[in-house]
């Protein structure tokens, strides 16, 4: 017989109750919310924008409200303010006084020079003074001469047309008496008008005589003065052959060795003035234009600022800088500063009291500056900006933009020509 499935079928004593329809459903709801949660983020990444980037790739500022300075920062180097080189007026063996590195004081003898051939000069041209000297107050004795000569010739014209006169009232007399006839008394009148013509010689002759004179000495004068400022030149040279110092400082690099023979004007050596020091410094050329003398800087040495101005601005851009100076305020030079020292400085250009700004990026110099991308949500929109003054680290927002938005200052480069990009 063949047996049948009877022996494994089993009795149950009831039939187990029908689940409800909301329990099937519970569980593959759940399991669905993740999915749908994915799928509207993606969704919406795919509304946000045709283009999507990472966060990560970008830099994102907010714009806010407070003052802008503009402000340069810069490495400067100090250096001195007074630093003259002395040169060797003439020609000559050179002794050394000093070595580099000493403090010295005003006055104080650095160098001597040597120069034979300059002091030779001095003597001759010296001779030559005591003789144009000797023959100008030759001239001044002459001239003195001449006109006593031309007034005693005066004189004597004077006492001639006064005996002539004399004469001539006496024959006067005489004739109206009848003891003179008429051609003593023409003779008479002849007489004193001789006498009155070389009076009037007598006159012009001493007044020419006194010119004539007065102008030889002068011309004499004249060349004992120019032999005497020929004199007074050499005498400076030979006592410029001794080198001292201009003013209380120290000595800085000497360039010859001791007993050096040299030429005429070589540079001997150079002193520092340790009173006075300003800052050298390169600026960017796009900041130049904004730099003048006397704009306020800050120096900061030793951790501690110190007041200083713009004294100098050089008219010539090197490799896109242009190189300025800066001077401390009277009273107000750091202690201990030593030539060729590095230092920082702070210039500052403008102060925007209570404006709208963002930090300065590349989006500046990106299309001139006149489109941002401003974020929204999880997407950057390119939106039209007009910037202002910028600074080194901030870049004034006049429109466009208002505090709080989020502009992406970096990287939006990459965005291309799109108007809105996803920024994930």
């Amino acid at each position: 017989m063949i047996p049948d499935t009877s022996a494994q079928d089993r009795p149950l004593s009831a039939a187990r109750p029908e689940r409800p329809a909301w329990r099937r459903w519970l569980w593959p709801a759940v399991a669905a919310v993740p999915v749908l949660a994915l799928l509207a983020w993606v969704v919406a990444g795919w509304g946000a924008g045709s283009r999507s980037y990472d966060a990560s790739r970008i830099r994102i500022a907010e714009v806010t409200r407070g003052d802008l300075v503009r402000d340069i920062s810069a490495d400067g180097r100090v250096i001195t303010a007074n630093s003259p080189t002395l040169y060797a007026i003439a020609g000559g063996t050179v002794s050394l006084k000093v070595v580099a590195g000493d403090a010295v004081k005003q006055g104080q003898v650095l160098a001597v020079i040597d120069s034979p051939e300059l002091r030779s000069k001095l003597v001759q041209e010296e001779s030559t003074l005591a003789s144009m000297e000797a023959e100008a107050s030759r001239a001044q004795l002459d001239a003195q001469i001449a006109q006593l000569n031309a007034r005693r010739a005066l004189d004597q014209a004077e006492i001639d047309h006064t005996a002539a006169q004399r004469d001539l009232e006496r024959y006067e007399r005489g004739h109206a008496g009848g003891a003179v006839s008429n051609i003593e008394l023409a003779s008479a009148r002849d007489e004193l008008k001789k006498a009155d013509i070389g009076l009037q010689t007598a006159r012009r002759d001493a007044g020419l005589q006194g010119q004539g004179a007065a102008l030889d000495a002068r011309n004499k004068r004249l060349l004992a003065d120019r032999q005497k400022a020929v004199a007074a030149e050499l005498q400076r040279q030979v006592e410029a052959l001794t080198l001292r110092a201009p003013f209380d400082g120290q000595v800085g690099q000497v360039q010859i060795s001791q007993g050096t023979n040299v030429a005429i004007n070589a540079p001997i050596l150079s002193v520092v003035d340790l009173s006075e020091f300003e800052v050298e410094i390169r600026v960017p050329e796009s900041f130049a234009r904004d730099l003048g003398i006397g704009v306020p800087a800050q120096v900061t040495s030793q951790g501690r600022p110190f007041p200083a101005k713009v004294s100098a601005v050089s008219p010539e851009v090197v490799n896109g800088e242009v190189t300025a100076r800066l001077r401390f305020d009277e009273g107000q030079q750091p202690p201990g500063l030593r030539q060729n020292q590095r230092l920082s400085a702070r210039i500052v250009l403008d102060t925007r009291k209570d404006v709208l700004m963002v930090e300065r990026g590349p989006f500046v110099e990106q299309e001139g500056g006149r489109f941002a991308w401003v974020v929204e949500g999880r997407s950057a929109v390119r939106r039209p900006v007009q910037t202002g003054v910028s600074s080194l680290g901030y870049v004034e927002i006049v429109s466009g933009a208002k505090e709080g938005d989020r502009i992406v200052v970096s990287g939006s480069d990459q965005f291309g020509d799109a108007e809105r990009v996803a920024v994930n």
